[in-house]
């Protein structure tokens, strides 16, 4: 107790020492209480009022204290101390407090006065006084709440002084009309004075092949952007032979050079970095796998590419002013794409002030799970309960990209798994161990799994099982004893065991990561769970709070729906009888070493190729139906069933109009009750596209379906277009952010605008390119 009051009455002689500084400067004859006739500057003056508040406050809190020390059972040692005190300062200290927080209030009310007179001269001078009133003009109806909100807030961030902005109502104006566009342009001011840049000239992007300066871009200094590296050297030759390859294959093809940033949020210390800790101790290294190869392919297609993975770099590729993020950048967004990920996104919100919605439809998303419409749209979400941590951003759906093509409302991304040349693949038949099995799984915590004794039990009366969990000093617990344990190994040993192993076989857990289709490349059969019921956000804890309804029926769906039998086998893990009977056919199976060639160098380069040329959502979409259509009102409108075909495609004369994917691509049909577009297109052997949804938003395409409409209604619903059978009532997407392939009810038949895909590349239809 006698520490806080020492504290207390120190505090008190530090203020008046350093105010007695602040004030007296050169004159020391002058009280440190009394105000000079030299009154500081605007910003000088409220910083010392500020500090000087601050202290007071406090001094007040500690007077405070020493009041409820008074009436404790140490009064006798309060009593000793203030004898004490006594004897060092004289009596009276709380009255001279008192005196001097009145002097102080006085001050602040004439350096205010001063303050306001000045700058009513300044106006006055510039021959601006008049010209200062906030205008009234219905195009610019929020001007005169956010005057309001300048006169109250501007010294709350910085970055309005860096803007010029000083307190006075005609730098208000001016930067609400030339930095922001809440105000409309002032007829006083030199508009010339900000020259609109001109955007650079296009050119033409080369491929290239020599990846060093790739490397000396993506830096050093964490484990993780080592392990990009390490990657990035390891792939290099076959990016530069796909690259070669696509080159041909695209010589007609004119490739624009985009300036790109790549912001990798996951990465930089404000948002922890988790990751880089856990590279050589099992982590997940699936989105360092992505990132790397991300990298590398913008590099490889010739792009002028900048890589961020910190704030500080942030900062300064994107012109972001000083201060707490509440200014617009300092001039044009200087890039065409920005790649980050929702940690990233979530830093350009807070450092790019209004920016980030002025520029937003530059931005890609890279995230793993998929972001579904009814998540995206923020009002949505929020009236609908699909709120959650992340999504809401208000993007278009193919502006976020995907690790594996399960969520068609956004772009499938990927990543890539190395090929194997002829000569590796016939040493790889020849040498595989019919009896070794690998287990997928490299932290201890991926193998406890409830039942897996059961199961590890019966794979081992067959086979040899072998891991590759982390450890330090000794054996995790977690792994059987029968089980060899290799500890964590580096790629080319891990590429090494699985080509001489048999099996691959997951417990399912990690979901949906690039191991299983590695193994798959290097000639192992993918052994997996079934899940019963199906994995989401609504029945498992990994899935909740992401942005996706998305049902996982298996460990890697994309494994199973795409690839399938015979280099995968999905099954019930929990019927022994069948697990057995699995296991004794693959020791009969011969299987041959097994890439998509969306997940080849090549496939990938085609496919972020065919992005960066073709998807732009910057760029005003024409309205549709136009107004002159001859098809407008009459069935089937502008859909036609060609010949040989049971599904309605698009006939009409589509030369107004270039979406891509392109019209000839569309295919329309209605979903059963209670199916989503994703499945109905799927079954019919074809993918949705959400890009083309806007083109069966129309009355004509439920004619063209036979679907008799007794009422038409418009409003916001990601289920629509559909039909309701129930009430012969038809519904029209109202807000085009809602266009969604996800989604059933049980009340509808939903309109799918499906297309076709090319073999191997699910991403781009037969046109696409």
């Amino acid at each position: 107790m006698i520490f806080v009051v020492g504290i207390g009455f120190f505090s008190l002689c530090f203020l008046m020492t350093s105010l007695g500084g602040q004030f007296s400067a050169k004159r020391p004859v002058d009280s440190p209480f009394t105000v000079r006739a030299e009154v500081l500057s605007g910003h000088e003056s409220r910083g010392v009022l500020r500090k000087i508040s601050d202290m007071l406050e406090v001094i007040m809190k500690r007077m405070d204290a020493l009041s409820k020390l008074g009436n404790t059972t140490e009064a006798h040692r309060l009593d000793e101390l203030s004898s004490a005190l006594d004897r060092i300062q004289p009596v009276g200290l709380v009255e001279r407090i008192q005196a001097i927080a009145q002097n102080m209030s006085d001050m602040a009310v004439r350096v205010e006065q001063i303050l306001q007179r000045s700058m009513a001269a300044n106006r006055v001078r510039e021959g601006t006084l008049g010209q200062c009133e906030t205008p009234k003009d219905p195009r610019y109806p929020d001007c005169p709440s956010k005057m309001d909100w300048m006169r109250a807030r501007w010294t709350s961030d910085p970055c309005y002084a860096f803007y010029g902005v000083d307190g006075s109502d005609c730098s208000f104006l001016v930067y609400l009309s030339e930095v922001e566009w809440f105000c409309p342009p002032l007829a006083w001011r030199n508009q010339t004075a900000t020259p609109t840049l001109k955007p650079p000239p296009k050119t033409q992007a080369a491929f290239r092949s020599d990846i060093g300066a790739l490397l000396e871009q993506v830096g050093a200094g964490k484990e993780s952007l080592s392990f990009m590296k390490r990657r990035i050297r390891r792939m290099a030759a076959q990016w530069a032979s796909a690259a070669r390859r696509l080159d041909d294959k695209l010589r007609d093809h004119r490739r624009e050079q985009k300036r790109i940033l790549v912001h990798v949020g996951f990465l930089t210390e404000e948002s922890g970095d988790v990751f880089s800790p856990k590279v050589l101790k099992g982590g997940p290294l699936g989105e360092m796998v992505q990132w790397a190869d991300i990298l590398t392919a913008l590099h490889v297609l010739g792009h002028d590419l900048k890589i961020s993975v910190s704030l500080k770099e942030l900062h300064g590729f994107l012109g972001v002013p000083p201060g707490r993020g509440n200014c617009p950048l300092t001039g044009p967004l200087p890039f065409d794409l920005i790649y980050t990920d929702y940690h990233g996104l979530q830093q350009m919100k807070h450092h790019m002030g209004l920016s980030l919605r002025k520029h937003k439809c530059h931005i890609r998303v890279i995230d793993t799970f998929g972001t579904e419409p009814a998540y995206n749209h923020e009002e949505y979400a929020t009236l609908h309960g699909y709120r959650t941590n992340w999504g809401y951003w208000n993007l278009r759906g193919q502006q976020y990209m995907t690790m594996f093509p399960h969520t068609p409302d956004n772009s499938f991304m990927g990543f890539v798994a190395e090929e194997l040349n002829e000569t590796e693949r016939l040493n790889i038949q020849r040498n595989k161990v019919n009896n070794m099995a690998v287990v997928y799984g490299k932290d201890a915590s991926m193998w406890k799994v409830s039942g897996k004794e059961k199961f590890l039990a019966i794979l081992h009366r067959y086979m040899e099982i072998h891991g590759t969990v982390y450890y330090e000093a000794q054996r995790p617990p977690e792994v059987p004893a029968f089980v060899k344990n290799h500890g964590l190994l580096p790629q080319q040993e891990l590429q090494q065991l699985l080509r001489k192993a048999k099996l691959f076989i997951g417990f399912g857990f990690p979901y949906e990561g690039p191991a299983p289709l590695e193994a798959i490349a290097n000639g192992c059969i993918f052994l997996q769970p079934k899940f019963n019921p199906s994995h989401s956000s609504l029945n498992h804890d990994f899935f909740r709070g992401k942005p996706t309804s998305r049902k996982v029926s298996s460990q890697h769906p994309y494994a199973e729906q795409y690839i399938g039998r015979p280099h995968v086998i999905t099954i019930d893990f929990n019927n022994s009888e069948e697990f057995e009977s699995t296991v004794r056919e693959i020791m009969r199976m011969n299987v041959k070493p097994f890439l998509p060639y969306e997940y080849t160098c090549e496939g990938m380069l085609e496919r972020v190729h065919a992005y960066i040329q073709n998807q732009d959502f910057c760029r005003p979409e024409a309205p549709f139906p136009p107004v002159n259509s001859s098809w407008l009102g009459d069935a089937p409108g502008p859909f036609v069933l060609p010949p040989d075909s049971s599904i309605l495609a698009w006939g009409a004369n589509a030369s107004s109009y270039a979406p891509w994917p392109p019209l000839s691509a569309l295919r329309l049909l209605a979903s059963p009750e209670g199916q989503s577009c994703v499945r109905a297109c799927r079954r019919a052997g074809l993918v949705c596209e959400p890009a083309l949804y806007r083109f069966i938003n129309i009355r004509e395409a439920f004619s063209a379906l036979d679907l008799q409409c007794d009422g038409l209604e418009s409003e916001m619903n990601h289920l629509f277009p559909a039909f309701s059978a129930e009430h012969a009532e038809c519904g029209l997407q109202r807000d085009p952010l809602l266009f969604s392939c996800a989604g059933s009810s049980g009340r509808y038949r939903r309109l799918c605008p499906c297309r076709d895909y090319r073999v191997g590349q699910v991403a781009l239809c037969r046109d696409c390119l």
